[in-house]
């Protein structure tokens, strides 16, 4: 417990006996029965209750009734000796303890005030004050809130995080001084509309904090939430400018057992990221359910990271085969696999959107394509030739050090440029249709052939495969299962003959089985990858392979 809720419940107990020694000598001279005209002793246990009982309903509001009520007391003591001439002894140790209690709280009371003294202690102070605002600061709010959360009460205790939408817009338009006026104002908006025994600071930036004690319900605090942005969203004087600007707000409640103030700041900010995600200028309150996805996914990022950290990403491969000449391997397509401590191996379905959101991939891409080119000059000690096909994604593709970054790589491992190819979606491809063409362009100069992936399921034209300088275009899986076993059209014959047309290189995706396999030989597909021929795998089973379809090959030449 820390000194000031010490005092705090000093002060509770000093409160709460002088309120209640009062009453029961207010009750005195009508429960005496030795008084003039006093009541019979068998009500006075009733009215001791009432006493009680208004003591108990006083305990909120005891500021004031305390010094009505001792004075009240001390008149009474008067009358009482007026009318009768003297005092019971009973009364003298009530009148006592009335004046012990009223000295030491006037001893106590400016050290233990927290509704007021506490506040005004620690804003006095320039280390609880935000220069700017003249508001509470970081940690003023920290130090004042803890303690009120902590505090046992029959009431509800709200946080209110309130955000300036348009602050940055000011500051570029109308410089950095318009914007410090600018939370000036609001501060002052702000400090104004909410109540008496709330308490307003302001975090960092454009982010304010409300602290609001002594509520019924949650919905109360949505209403001053809401109350207060209605004031903000009203046009705010800047240097003699009315300036109009949005602001959002998270509503969260302290809760027993939620984590004290760090909790409902977290679940506050929730509230807060949702209200923006509605479009801005709006009040919400936390929501459980949403606030569990979205620790969800923050697990996730920290384990991503984590993952990252600790090198427990690897590439597998999938083995390219030459139809014609009876599924030979010819190459493979490297593809990123986290080996996760407790989920096991993981495709990247299931983590790479969340790489591209946090920003990895560009650094993930580019450890995979060493770790592949590195692994292909292996191979190719033993298979001169031998390809190595990798995926870039939309990020990688966007990145300014590209083509520096595959020069540098090629050098490093010693890898003959032309047996290199990068993949690309017809989605990434064609997001910027102009940059792709000149990054694509600057990499063949490299030496490199450049794969047009998943090609068919997007929105390209003919006359995109005549702008991009693609050299190899994969067939989708879904045309390849589409095919009919036996004659008919198909997509997948159209898609070979467009490639035929623009000589392109064709490889169909997807390959499943026998007859799939068969099929795409009779249409001059040339090359093919499936699980037909192998799924991917780690290096060590690629060079199995290879070494079994080596030894094939000299047993079917001796034989």
């Amino acid at each position: 417990m820390g000194r000031n809720a010490l005092w705090d419940r000093v002060r509770v107990v000093i409160d709460d006996t002088v309120v209640l020694a009062s009453l029961v000598l207010l009750a005195w001279p009508v429960t005496d029965p030795g008084h003039p005209g006093g009541l019979a002793g068998r009500i006075m246990p009733l009215l001791a209750a009432l006493c009680l009982g208004l003591a108990v309903l006083l305990l909120d509001t005891r500021r004031g009734q305390l010094r009505l009520l001792t004075m009240a007391a001390a008149l009474t003591v008067v009358v009482i000796r007026e009318v009768t001439g003297g005092l019971p002894a009973g009364g003298i140790w009530l009148v006592l303890l009335v004046a012990a209690g009223g000295v030491l709280r006037q001893f106590l009371g400016p050290r233990i005030d927290p509704d007021r003294n506490r506040q005004q202690t620690l804003l006095a102070q320039q280390a609880f004050r935000d220069p700017l605002t003249g508001l509470g600061n970081r940690r003023m709010f920290v130090e004042y809130a803890e303690e009120v959360i902590a505090e046992p009460s029959r009431t509800r205790t709200a946080v209110i995080v309130v955000d300036l939408d348009g602050l940055k817009d000011v500051n570029e338009v109308l410089g950095h001084a318009a914007g410090d006026d600018l939370l000036r104002a609001a501060a002052d908006r702000l400090a104004v509309n909410v109540r008496a025994n709330d308490t307003v600071a302001r975090l960092d930036g454009d982010e304010f904090v409300v602290l609001l004690p002594g509520l019924e319900d949650e919905h109360a605090a949505v209403a001053v939430a809401e109350r207060v942005l209605t004031e903000l969203h009203r046009p705010l004087q800047v240097g003699g400018v009315a300036l109009s600007i949005r602001a959002s707000a998270g509503v969260a409640i302290a809760e027993h057992g939620g984590g004290g103030l760090d909790g409902v700041l977290r679940r506050a900010d929730q509230a807060l990221i949702r209200a923006k995600r509605d479009g801005g200028g709006v009040a919400r309150r936390f929501d459980p359910v949403l606030f569990a996805q979205a620790e969800q996914r923050r697990i996730a990022e920290q384990d991503l990271l984590r993952g990252l950290e600790a090198g427990e990403f690897e590439v597998h491969y999938q083995p390219i085969v030459d139809l014609d000449n009876g599924g030979i391997t010819v190459g493979v397509e490297a593809l990123v696999r986290w080996r996760h401590p407790e989920k096991g191996l993981m495709p990247p379905a299931v983590f790479l959107e969340l790489a591209e959101q946090l920003g990895q991939v560009p650094k993930l891409g580019g450890w995979v394509l060493e770790e592949a080119c590195r692994q292909a000059m292996d191979w190719q000690h033993r298979f001169p030739g031998f390809e190595m096909n990798v995926n870039l994604s939309a990020s990688q593709l966007s990145n300014p050090r590209l083509v520096d970054d595959v020069r540098e790589v090629l050098r490093r491992t010693g890898l003959p440029p032309h047996d290199l190819v990068l993949e690309l979606t017809e989605s990434v491809a064609l997001t910027d249709l102009v940059e792709s063409a000149r990054v694509l362009t600057a990499l063949k100069e490299l030496g490199v052939r450049i794969a047009l992936d998943d090609f068919g399921t997007g929105f390209s034209s003919l006359s995109h495969l005549s702008t991009l300088p693609v050299d190899v275009v994969k067939i989708d899986r879904s045309f390849v299962q589409a095919m009919p076993e036996t004659g008919g059209a198909s997509v997948a014959e159209a898609v070979l003959h467009i490639a035929r047309t623009f000589n392109l290189s064709p490889v169909a995706e997807g390959v499943e089985d026998a007859g799939q396999a068969e099929r795409l030989k009779d249409l001059g597909a040339g090359r093919a990858q499936g699980y037909h021929f192998a799924r991917p795998m780690p290096a060590v089973g690629v060079t199995e392979l290879l070494d079994k379809q080596t030894a094939e090959v000299v047993v079917h030449i001796e034989s």
